[in-house]
């Protein structure tokens, strides 16, 4: 057997990966030279409207028991006029939620509240066919949207309806909160991962005047917006996605406004945490499959097909990163039997250190410093964050071949326990998130990372590699540990 080719093969797709991985990580670099150059670029409304709009409040739901009321209690508590707000109830649930929702929704009505209880028993289309149906019916102008983990504030509306005052803004988005950050480390690291998107990604591409999206939740669309870019589609997991990408096509603004923040409740599960990390990826891959020649081949300046390229391709450095993870090992040994050993090696952990890890780090630690006051706490997270990016790649890995590859699969929604403080155990209760074969990879992946470090600390005195690898052992040993006992997600 020809060893040497095996070697060569492996090397050449080790380093091929590393060095798209640095090209994704030099694409961060420039998303944070776009947030400082236009950080202080804040939008201001046109004018202010002398009769404020109705507005429909549209709250799709599915089995979500433990924070239904809490999220139709925030929406009534909201600061707009009574005869101006419509809500809909848009419940598709097949559990005891419809009884919760359903006797709420009766409460408030004899409150004088104009809500309406609109249940589905067939789930067509999931969220998007929930949210079409109501918008058939909906009285507002303007339609905002709560999704039943959030929680927004009670001046959210009339902070940004005015922004609706340019009749070519479509979409108006606010930045999510946590109010659930200090639960566990979990959900500390999806706190700061959430701030990356929010604060620098997605200031920087609306403030330079390239395309960005809708997040599903906490944001207000102008209807005629969605009508006439062709409506909520369900043939992507990710809807909003596509609908954002559909509307700014076709001439519709969109305005970000990340002074505004809509607290909502992290998972606190693992697997839930992966199921939805496995929706968002696969569905912006079917978004780009999609959309993205559509985008390419029209007369967009260069730099917002630039920066929608990376934006929708943005999850196959998942897929990539899988390749590093399966061959570091034999190719750290291997390169011990090359003279140009210290090179190779060299030149890989630049690639991977510098231009994909330091350019993560740089990329959260800019999120934190604008965002809250005591970001230097945080940072001690980064080297987790990075870790625990690897442990999804194998999870993200998949739904990146699911959408390239259209293997169908449904909707599946993220559960939520109304997870506020350190002391609840609502996780063991009710909607645990199944696990999945990945889980048996990542378990495989840890084993073969702890057993390499052993072997490379002991029989090569390769000190240079463990830093390296140790990223990749943690994170494989926390993602699949914690899947396999989520109770080992001890809260901090």
């Amino acid at each position: 057997m020809n060893f040497e080719l095996f070697e060569t093969v492996f090397a050449f797709l080790y380093y091929l990966a590393l060095t798209i991985l640095g090209i994704f990580g030099l694409h961060r670099f420039y998303l944070i030279h776009l947030f400082m150059k236009y950080k202080d670029k804040v939008p201001v409304p046109k004018s202010h409207f002398k009769e404020l709009p109705k507005v429909t409040v549209q709250l799709p739901i599915f089995n979500e028991m433990y924070v239904a009321s809490r999220l139709v209690d925030a929406i009534t508590k909201l600061d707009y006029p009574k005869d101006l707000l419509e809500i809909q109830v848009l419940d598709d649930s097949t559990d005891e939620t419809q009884n919760i929702l359903s006797k709420l929704v009766q409460d408030y009505k004899k409150q004088g509240f104009d809500i309406q209880y609109l249940h589905r028993t067939d789930r067509t289309g999931f969220k998007a066919g929930a949210l079409a149906e109501g918008l058939k019916v909906a009285k507002g102008n303007f339609v905002a949207i709560f999704d039943a983990d959030f929680v927004p504030n009670p001046e959210m509306l009339k902070q940004s309806i005015h922004f609706f005052t340019d009749e070519k803004v479509g979409m108006i988005q606010t930045r999510w909160g946590h109010i659930n950050r200090d639960y566990s480390l979990l959900t500390k690291i999806q706190a700061v991962m959430l701030d990356g998107h929010f604060v620098v990604e997605q200031t920087a591409r609306n403030r330079s005047g390239s395309f960005f999206n809708f997040n599903g939740t906490a944001g207000i669309w102008r209807k005629k917006a969605i009508l006439e870019s062709g409506g909520w589609q369900h043939d992507t997991l990710t809807e909003d996605l596509d609908l954002s990408y559909r509307a700014q096509l076709d001439g519709w603004d969109f305005i970000f406004l990340p002074h505004i923040v809509t607290p909502a409740e992290l998972p606190v599960d693992m697997n839930a945490f992966k199921s939805q990390q496995h929706r968002w990826a696969k569905g912006s891959i079917q978004t780009m499959k999609k959309l993205l020649p559509k985008i390419l081949g029209s007369k967009l300046p260069f730099k917002v097909k630039f920066e929608a390229f990376f934006h929708l391709t943005n999850n196959i450095a998942y897929l990539l990163m899988s390749i590093p993870s399966f061959l570091v090992i034999p190719v750290i040994v291997s390169n011990k039997h090359l003279s140009d050993n210290l090179t190779l090696s060299t030149i890989g952990y630049f690639l991977f250190f510098f231009f994909a890890t330091f350019s993560v780090s740089m990329y959260y630690l800019v999120s934190q410093k604008y965002a809250y006051n005591d970001w230097k706490d945080r940072i001690k997270l980064l080297p987790l964050l990075m870790g625990i990016g690897i442990g999804l790649s194998i999870n993200n890995s998949k739904a990146v071949l699911e959408a390239l590859f259209n293997h169908a699969t449904d909707f599946i929604r993220t559960p939520k326990y109304g997870d506020i403080s350190k002391s609840s155990k609502r996780i063991s209760k009710k909607y645990i998130t199944r696990k999945n074969f990945s889980l048996f990879l990542e378990l495989g992946l840890a084993f073969y990372f702890t057993t390499s470090l052993f072997y490379l600390f002991w029989e090569t005195k390769d000190y240079v590699s463990i830093p390296f690898l140790l990223l990749f052992q943690f994170g494989f040993l926390y993602v699949s540990m914690a899947s396999f006992l989520p109770g080992i997600l001890k809260r901090t």
